[in-house]
């Protein structure tokens, strides 16, 4: 299969269309990806799973969808996925216990299912509970094993590139009928 013989032969009417199909695809995956977050509340609406401290309620490579109405009290029980400051990835795991103040701030504390302490340890220096804003979205529901993919892909960058490319040439070449 020759790759750039087939671009050479295109005319480039053929390979303008096929960019801008390409580009079409793209900002139409950022449409849908911001219009999840502007219907969920959520800033990240879908996330992966990417260890097995939920285990057994979610497992690695499990696809979360996250809502976050800043309406909707936390309640203990409740799985919320949150951020801390110095973390680059977000962390899921379940809240275990509220602490009310009599201003109504609500703070939590929260525990890996599979964990056999809370996620003090977890927090930046200094804190012992979360708060509203440290959350980005709470647990609605999920696709068994559907985030495999992106764990693959993270853990074996080649595959990933190699995917890409493969799937850019085939938008590229692919021939309309």
């Amino acid at each position: 299969m020759d790759l750039f013989g087939d671009l050479r032969r295109m005319n480039k009417r053929q390979l303008y269309y096929q960019v801008l199909n390409f580009a079409m695809i793209v900002s139409s995956a950022l449409m849908i990806w911001k219009g999840l977050i502007v219907v969920t509340g959520s800033e990240s609406p879908i996330v992966v799973v990417l260890s097995g401290s939920m285990e057994p309620a979610f497992h690695r490579g499990d696809l979360l969808f996250l809502t976050n109405f800043h309406d909707d009290p936390i309640r203990a029980g409740e799985i919320v996925v949150f951020k801390v400051e110095g973390r680059d990835i977000p962390i899921v795991h379940r809240v275990i216990k509220i602490h009310e103040k009599e201003n109504g701030d609500i703070k939590f504390l929260t525990k890996g299912d599979n964990n056999e302490v809370d996620d003090r340890g977890l927090y930046k220096e200094g804190q012992n509970w979360l708060e509203k804003k440290d959350v980005v979205g709470r647990a609605r529901g999920f696709l068994p094993y559907v985030g495999m993919v992106t764990i693959i892909m993270n853990d074996y960058p080649k595959f990933k590139y190699a995917l890409l490319a493969v799937m850019g040439a085939y938008v590229l070449l692919k021939r309309e009928s």
